[in-house]
């Protein structure tokens, strides 16, 4: 089963990452001003060799600005995270994000496609269109995230780092419905993901805000990993795995 700990923006992170067992490193490329950087490049680097992945989440839609991005850092995974629907959870024209997905495919061939999946919170959003925009997307794709959707995102136009908990059972219905992998986030912690993973069976796990450091009050602090939570995530996330495994013998 997957591990995967958003946001590492340091080598020294990235090292920490892959000492403690983590599959998937992801990273920000927060601005389309300043895509180049060196420091995350060596962040993509250090996966070489190892068994630990990598992905980069462009915070930009520029599609010049995306392929030298990706030919500068050549990740596993580039990971497109847009805002899917409306601020009502209407399912907006998905052509745009279909052509966008084939042109990359197109010019990198070699790099997956992670496309997160809006879910909202239990019981906020009844008729919510998850299984459609997957249904959609699932072509173009090669592994989806599910994240938490709340109708007005921390950053606008895109899903994610709410730290909130998205809606275990349509995340399993999603699993269900989906011919590619399906890496379960959205507000998973060290304290819940074993019950999530038992819920949802989906093919990983995802942590960003809640393996966060917090400053006094207790707020999460982006970009800065409190390594203790992450190592009882990866610990939960095994020990989730394991009591699958022994229910399905």
């Amino acid at each position: 089963m997957i591990v995967q700990i958003y946001e590492i923006q340091t080598p020294q992170e990235a090292e920490k990452c892959i000492e403690l067992g983590v599959d998937n490193i992801g990273s920000v490329l927060l601005s389309q001003d300043d895509w180049r950087v060196p420091l995350l490049k060596e962040v993509v680097r250090l996966s070489d060799g190892t068994g630990t992945k990598n992905s980069v989440i462009p915070l930009f839609q520029d599609m010049d600005t995306l392929f030298r991005s990706l030919d500068y850092y050549g990740p596993h995974y580039v990971h497109f995270c847009h805002s899917l629907t409306d601020n009502e959870g209407r399912e907006t024209d998905l052509e745009g994000f279909i052509k966008y997905q084939k042109s990359v495919k197109e010019k990198f061939p070699e790099i997956g496609i992670m496309r997160s999946i809006p879910i909202p919170e239990k019981g906020m959003s009844p008729g919510f269109p998850t299984l459609s925009i997957a249904h959609t997307l699932e072509p173009t794709s090669d592994i989806f995230l599910t994240d938490t959707w709340l109708g007005e995102e921390p950053v606008e136009g895109y899903i994610g780092i709410t730290g909130k908990t998205a809606d275990w059972d349509l995340a399993k219905e999603l699993v269900l419905q989906s011919d590619i992998p399906v890496i379960l986030a959205g507000g998973l912690s060290p304290e819940n993901v074993y019950e999530a993973i038992n819920i949802a069976f989906p093919a990983g796990a995802d942590s960003c805000t809640k393996t966060n450091r917090t400053d006094e009050p207790g707020k999460q602090i982006r970009f800065k990993k409190d390594f203790s939570k992450v190592e009882r995530f990866v610990k939960e996330v095994r020990r989730a795995e394991k009591a699958i495994h022994y229910n399905e013998t």
